[in-house]
């Protein structure tokens, strides 16, 4: 039985995405998937990550991760995507990163995907569901398959935890809530999904 080959690919400007996608790596690897984690690359001008020391320090301490491609989504048979909102909606790195996947996309290469989203906002009602909302639609369009958490396990129903998939109260000092068990959740349900479908597609 093949492992599920699983990406996390995220975008943070200071650190909480970042977290949220190590700690589905931790679960998935648990799980026995390999995993792969990338971080969508940064379009904004280095003067307004200079001006934030909190977003400078992070992207300075994540230069080592390496950057989504589309191959990456090509390669996995499940994807995590973490992102925090923007205006309700994803960031504009995101959305560039998901643009250029429009080849891969017309070839088929990215149907029967197993997808799950994440994502966070300064405050309760920033615009979370909806971001993880806006990027099922794209996935929908993709052909992929949303393995969505629900409400099947108890870390749902702490904060954050909601089922569209994990979402998170982040302010100057870090998160508000605490999601990790949720976001472990999502992750392992990815996986065991995408085994389940890869399982039926090899025997």
């Amino acid at each position: 039985m093949a492992n599920v080959k699983l990406a996390i690919i995220y975008y943070s400007s200071t650190g909480t995405n970042y977290q949220m996608a190590k700690w589905a790596e931790e679960a998935a690897q648990q799980s026995g998937a390999e995993v792969r984690v990338a971080k969508v690359r940064e379009t904004a001008p280095q003067a307004a990550i200079e001006s934030n020391p909190a977003w400078k320090a992070h992207h300075e301490a994540t230069q080592d991760v390496p950057e989504a491609e589309v191959d990456l989504l090509e390669w996995a048979d499940a994807i995590i995507f973490s992102v925090p909102t923007r205006y309700g909606h994803v960031p504009t790195q995101f959305q560039q990163f998901l643009d250029i996947t429009g080849g891969a996309w017309a070839q088929g290469k990215l149907a029967n995907k197993v997808v799950s989203a994440m994502s966070s906002a300064q405050n309760p009602h920033g615009g979370q569901e909806a971001t993880v909302l806006a990027v099922y639609t794209s996935m929908f369009h993709w052909g992929a398959i949303v393995a969505a958490p629900g409400y099947n396990n108890p870390a749902l129903f702490k904060a954050g935890g909601n089922p569209y998939g994990t979402t998170v109260t982040a302010g100057e000092n870090g998160m508000v809530e605490d999601v990790e068990d949720a976001v472990k959740y999502q992750a392992n349900h990815t996986v065991e999904v995408a085994q389940w479908i890869k399982n039926g597609q090899t025997q």
